[in-house]
């Protein structure tokens, strides 16, 4: 399925510029349509809580989003007016739903979302959570784009994380709609001898799919050693230059995500490449 319609999620104008411009990237390659999507929050004050704010408190805030949202789209038409695809400006006021809401109803008839990655050192961790509710319940492929993003070129040489997984099926072939002919795709599977002839099995076999679309293929095997999946993963995304990281999202509960902690958590936080996570 080729990439024809592309939301690209503006939260703040100190990240904006970076989806802006993978998004421009992806959007020339495949001739698809952009939609610029800033989700406006109401600032909401729950029943039973004894705190009291001032009027000023609400006016402020109001303008403040106001002065934003205008920034968002002068920046979105800057980029995108004189490009030759298409692309239209949305802006959506969310007022009992939260923002995350918002843009997975947005993403319900898109090919491909985009979002900023959360800043490491934040002092809040409401993007993070914001990225985790999207890649979660949206069941589109979320691409997560590092805070100073500048590249010529995104999408033609891809690692793909493959542990035989739900989620690892549908990122690669998600993946594989991102590439073209003649394009490179890097399949790793870190070896952790649960089941290995299995998984090696089905690894060689998705290459040979991804040889029948024309796209130069090479599997990658590893043998599991700490720190883990996340810091393997980056490392061969280093050494083989991929301009681009695919991978299964949350794969366990959020019950067990929670007590045990999950590789998509940590992939998240250190993030150097833009990653295309599926669940």
């Amino acid at each position: 399925m080729a990439i024809k319609t592309i939301l690209a999620c503006l939260t703040d104008t100190s990240t904006a510029e970076s989806v802006l411009v993978a998004s421009s990237l992806i959007a020339r390659r495949h001739e698809a349509h952009v939609i610029g999507l800033h989700t406006v929050e109401t600032l909401m004050v729950y029943p039973g809580v004894a705190v009291h704010f001032p009027d000023i408190v609400f006016t402020e805030f109001g303008k403040s989003q106001v002065e934003q949202s205008a920034a968002l789209k002068e920046a979105f038409e800057k980029r995108f007016n004189y490009e030759a695809f298409p692309s239209e400006w949305c802006l959506l006021k969310s007022h009992s739903e939260t923002a995350a809401e918002r843009i997975v109803e947005s993403a319900q008839c898109a090919d491909l979302i985009l979002m900023a990655a959360a800043d490491p050192v934040a002092e809040s961790h409401a993007h993070a959570r914001l990225l985790e509710a999207v890649i979660r319940d949206s069941a589109r492929p979320v691409l997560v784009i590092p805070q100073n993003f500048s590249a010529e070129h995104l999408g033609r040489n891809v690692l793909i994380g493959w542990n035989g997984a739900r989620e690892a099926v549908r990122a690669a072939h998600e993946a594989l709609n991102l590439l073209r002919e003649g394009d490179t795709a890097n399949i790793l599977h870190i070896n952790d001898h649960s089941r290995d002839a299995g998984l090696k099995a089905t690894a060689s076999a998705l290459a040979a799919a991804f040889d029948q679309h024309k796209i130069n293929t090479t599997l990658v095997e590893r043998c599991w050693e700490r720190p883990g999946v996340a810091a393997a993963l980056s490392r061969e995304t280093f050494e083989r230059d991929a301009d681009m990281l695919a991978v299964g999202a949350f794969g366990h509960s959020r019950a067990y995500d929670l007590v045990i902690g999950a590789a998509t958590r940590e992939i998240l936080r250190k993030t150097e490449v833009p990653v295309l996570f599926s669940r």
